[in-house]
């Protein structure tokens, strides 16, 4: 297949990238000239966020499948229904377990927990802003999802991404958070509630996206690991690896710690899995994942 991909100059974009080679596909990637491309990897320098350098930069290119790992508001996910009808038979777009945030259930929530006919579209919103936009991270996701999904003029997939965890180059800072606080005995402030969510390994996720883009499945999916995790499981293993000890502050109100929930981040796999995608269990991968970015450190 050509395949193209936006983004995915770093973390398990960088992954799928070299899935994708690996398989025999050609790969080119778009970006704003941030980063080189890999080599054997094609490379376009265009603004996605400006339409009209956008259709100049595409200019008689087509590809099978656009693999868009940086759509995060409504207003990028129009400029590339109208630049990308023509040019792709297959779109799929990175989401986010963040779009169900308005879905809170003690059960892991599955695709159609989350109606995208009914969410309002507000392209109007100050979507460039930088701030406002990691604000409204899960929403900018869910409008954008919502614009695909009322009628794309291709095939098109949403992955809803589970929270990442692995590599040497996580970028987040979320495991040093626990380790610094592990190693020097300080609180861990969780909620008096703490809930348990849906996990997935780095070279996982990238593993599924390029299976996602050579599938022919329509729709969200659900993407992430079986088998849930509280931040009590993740430091536990950092314990074991770093030594300390884990001591949880327990808070009402106020800031806590990353992947620390008063409410269920939880998703259901199971269309993935009918679909034909093998997840491995987080406990099969955790120790590993985290002594990647831990080694790192």
């Amino acid at each position: 297949m050509d395949v193209l991909v936006i983004g995915g100059n770093r973390y398990f974009g960088k992954r799928l990238i070299t899935l994708l080679r690996e398989s025999g596909h050609r790969v080119t990637m778009l970006n704003r000239g941030s980063s080189p491309a890999p080599d054997g990897v094609g490379r376009i320098v265009a603004d996605r966020d400006d339409e009209a350098a956008l259709e100049d930069a595409l200019k008689g290119l087509s590809f099978d499948v656009v693999v868009d790992q940086v759509c995060y508001t409504p207003r990028q996910a129009e400029i590339a229904r109208r630049v990308f009808a023509g040019r792709t038979g297959r779109y799929v777009m990175t989401s986010t377990v963040e779009v169900y945030a308005y879905e809170d259930s003690a059960a892991p929530v599955a695709e159609d927990a989350l109606d995208l006919d009914t969410v309002v579209v507000e392209t109007d919103l100050p979507w460039d802003d930088p701030e406002f936009r990691e604000a409204h991270y899960g929403e900018g996701k869910r409008q954008a999802e919502a614009v695909f999904a009322a009628g794309p003029p291709f095939a098109w997939t949403s992955v809803r991404v589970a929270h990442v965890l692995g590599g040497a180059d996580d970028f987040t800072g979320r495991v040093e958070h626990y380790a610094r606080r592990v190693r020097a005995g300080q609180p861990i402030r969780v909620p008096v509630r703490n809930r348990p969510a849906t996990y997935v390994y780095v070279e996982e996720i990238a593993a599924f996206l390029a299976w996602a883009a050579g599938a022919d499945f329509t729709g969200p999916v659900n993407a992430h690991s079986h088998g849930l995790l509280d931040t009590a499981d993740i430091c536990a293993e950092i314990v074991r690896q770093t030594g300390g000890r884990a001591v949880f502050q327990e808070v009402e109100v106020g800031e806590v710690s990353p992947f620390s929930f008063a409410r269920s981040y939880g998703m259901d796999n199971t269309r993935a899995t009918a679909l034909g995608f093998s997840f491995r269990h987080s406990s099969e991968w955790l120790s590993r994942a985290l002594s990647e970015t831990l080694g790192a450190r």
